[in-house]
């Protein structure tokens, strides 16, 4: 159903996101903050996926965190006393690959430690919510990624 997801997509159309779908998952993603430091740069994304299953009635929907960054490092290993000097160094965490799963709540919680920003979950699930509901589907909120 079509008429679903262009629903959602208008009732997040404020949101500074972008939309792409690979064999029916959506995927909304959106950078919610930044932080600089000496020739590094890291970003805080939001993402939701949703799934629509129109036989069975059901919208599965998730959503995460994902930290990744991207600059230059210093120094040398730990067997050296000799620098390495500058290297350029991209890393990426998925917030449900490793140590930062859990709600997005949780999620929040940790990365609030090092990033500044306002961003209201809640709102992004309870408009998919209502919106899934009133078209008479089911809502499932799952706490791993949709597939």
């Amino acid at each position: 159903m079509t008429g679903l997801i262009d629903e959602i997509k208008k009732a997040l159309e404020n949101q500074i996101g972008r939309w792409t779908e690979k064999k029916g998952l959506w995927d909304f993603s959106a950078t919610i903050a930044e932080r600089k430091a000496f020739l590094s740069t890291k970003k805080l994304t939001y993402t939701l996926k949703i799934r629509i299953d129109d036989g069975m009635k059901v919208v599965r929907f998730s959503e995460m965190l994902v930290e990744a960054g991207s600059g230059f490092s210093t120094g040398g290993d730990f067997d050296s006393d000799m620098s390495s000097g500058f290297g350029f160094k991209k890393e990426t965490y998925n917030t449900f690959g490793g140590a930062r799963q859990g709600s997005i709540e949780e999620q929040s919680k940790l990365f609030g430690k090092d990033y500044s920003y306002q961003f209201d979950f809640k709102e992004m699930r309870e408009k998919v919510k209502d919106i899934v509901e009133k078209a008479g589907y089911k809502f499932e909120y799952q706490i791993l990624p949709v597939k």
